[in-house]
């Protein structure tokens, strides 16, 4: 594993420079003033009303992204809630279409909460698909990553990186041109189908900004991707952290939270590398929102206030994320040392902002097909 130091100085900054938003609407409901971990007043109404809902259901949340594992296990026992656990492996297109399919369907198969991309956040709003929820540390979450009626805020953020099984291939690949080379044919897979995936879309614009293009221009990457389609490094298949250890996927491209949990995971069988690119850095985004249509809607509320406490911002910090709230944590000295010690070094990484996103989201999706041609798909 590459020698991790955190650099954080530029993200304040960057976030607040890059994310644009423009937000309309009806007024959210006031979050409990406990700051979302306490039961006394407010908080305690919003707990027992979630424990008479008595499930959450979520969508999309594999165990190791993020440290999802340790939250919903978490809030689990601190609540007394089960979860339900929707298409863990789906991407942020799933999700939204998940709440589409069950507009008029209160049963399990209906998502109380969705965590999805960036762009996904403002277009599921303008679609009637959130209903609006301000967590008790809304004044935290800086303005430029939040809708401002409270339809939507960002949750975290990763870097997109180069997962590689060393064991498979050890000529491990520092930039995206490297991909290009012949010793990867058959070997280089995405994260998720680029049709639909958050992760995927936005693997492919990364690329481009190391091969000629920009964040008002991701062309280049449908170039990029098209190029190691026929040369034969692309596999069709949806990489996840098990197809790397068996070596099916050995160069996968993924979120760094993503690559770091899956080599913990390895312990060391098979021996893994994680690969911050060195151009093309690219930073992504994801928010959560509360379904305009949830069957669970207090309990959807309580899961919020879980994750943006202090409590549920430190446990994806331990899965190696980034989270949005990061700024105060560390200001008010609550961060371990030796959690900020396991970041990897970012620096350089650059953000999209919505306007940007949404216009690379549209090209990538629409050409996929035509200029790529790969049928990205979970492995049977």
């Amino acid at each position: 594993m590459r020698t991790k130091k955190f650099v954080f100085e530029t993200f304040a900054l960057l976030i607040i420079a890059s994310l644009v938003l423009t937000a309309c609407g009806t007024p959210a409901t006031q979050a409990p003033a406990s700051g979302g971990t306490g039961e006394t007043g407010a908080m305690a109404d919003l707990v027992a009303a979630a424990k008479a809902e008595g499930t959450l259901t979520t969508i999309a949340l594999p165990h190791d992204w993020c440290n999802y594992g340790e939250a919903i296990d978490t809030f689990k026992s601190k609540y007394g809630l089960a979860v339900n656990e929707l298409n863990p492996d789906g991407g942020s297109g799933d999700e939204v279409e998940a709440i589409k399919a069950n507009k008029d369907n209160k049963g399990p198969q209906a998502p109380d909460v969705i965590d999805v991309g960036f762009s996904f956040g403002s277009s599921s709003k303008a679609d009637g698909l959130l209903q609006p929820y301000k967590v008790a540390t809304w004044d935290s979450i800086p303005a430029e990553a939040k809708d401002a009626d409270g339809y939507w805020y960002g949750d975290y953020y990763g870097v997109m990186a180069f997962l590689v099984n060393t064991d498979v291939q050890p000529k491990v690949p520092q930039d995206w041109g490297d991909l290009a080379d012949p010793a990867y044919k058959g070997q280089v897979a995405l994260s998720g189908d680029p049709r639909v995936s958050n992760q995927a879309i936005q693997a492919v614009y990364a690329s481009g900004l190391a091969n000629g293009g920009s964040l008002d221009n991701a062309q280049p990457g449908l170039d990029f991707f098209a190029k190691l389609n026929q040369d034969g490094n692309i596999v069709p298949t949806i990489s996840n952290n098990g197809l790397v250890a068996k070596g099916e996927t050995p160069v996968r491209i993924t979120w760094d939270y993503n690559g770091l949990a899956a080599i913990d995971s390895f312990a060391g069988n098979p021996k893994a590398t994680l690969v911050i690119p060195k151009t093309g850095r690219f930073a992504g985004v994801y928010v959560q929102a509360i379904s305009a249509y949830a069957p669970h809607p207090n309990a959807a509320k309580l899961w919020m206030e879980f994750l943006y406490s202090d409590e549920g911002q430190l446990i994806w910090m331990k899965g190696y994320c980034h989270p949005i709230r990061e700024a105060d944590l560390r200001a008010r000295g609550v961060v371990p040392a030796d959690l900020s010690a396991k970041l990897p070094d970012v620096s350089g990484a650059v953000f999209p902002t919505l306007d940007q996103l949404n216009a690379a989201t549209e090209l990538i999706t629409k050409n996929w097909d035509s200029a790529v041609g790969a049928d990205i798909k979970a492995a049977p």
